[in-house]
């Protein structure tokens, strides 16, 4: 997608999101056979809804059918959340992912799956599981340290409304 596109997709959408209280994390068009697809990637703290989602798609399609942003050729519009696996590339993505498992690619070039503690402006505090039956050990990472970063799916992760139980 151009980036003039983008940029004039998201000048158009991020209002509509907001609105929403929802942050647009993604924008992306692509060719699916005949058809464009348009992705458009929403987050929130609290997460988003299905129905979020829904509504927000229904809100974005009659905004894009009152404008040519998207041209005359046929195309799909896909409205979702990040997934629990994102990758965290901006700070609220960290502040969001406090108490989950996340793997680090450092720029030292180390490899670090540990807990997301706290987060504050200049970098994170983790929890790095223990090794062989050793107990865990507590690490600072800075933000400028860090080349890339997910949240690890965990299945036997106990939920915060579990917890406070």
């Amino acid at each position: 997608m151009s980036t003039t596109q983008s940029d004039r997709l998201r000048g158009l959408l991020e209002p509509l999101v907001s609105a929403m209280d929802l942050d647009l994390e993604e924008i992306e068009v692509s060719r699916a056979g005949r058809r464009r697809v348009l992705r458009i990637v929403v987050d929130s703290d609290e997460g988003v809804e299905l129905d979020a989602c829904a509504e927000l798609s229904r809100v974005i399609s009659q905004k894009l059918d009152e404008t040519d942003a998207m041209g005359d050729e046929e195309y799909v519009l896909e409205v979702s959340s990040p997934g629990a696996d994102r990758p965290l590339t901006e700070h609220r993505h960290y502040v969001r992912a406090t108490g989950r498992l996340a793997r680090f690619q450092l720029q030292a070039g180390e490899e670090l799956v540990a807990r997301i503690l706290t987060v504050d402006d200049e970098g994170i505090d983790l929890e790095v599981p223990g090794v062989k039956g050793r107990r865990p050990t507590a690490r600072r990472i800075e933000f400028p340290e860090i080349a890339k970063a997910r949240v690890e799916i965990e299945f036997n992760r106990k939920d915060k409304k579990e917890e406070e139980a």
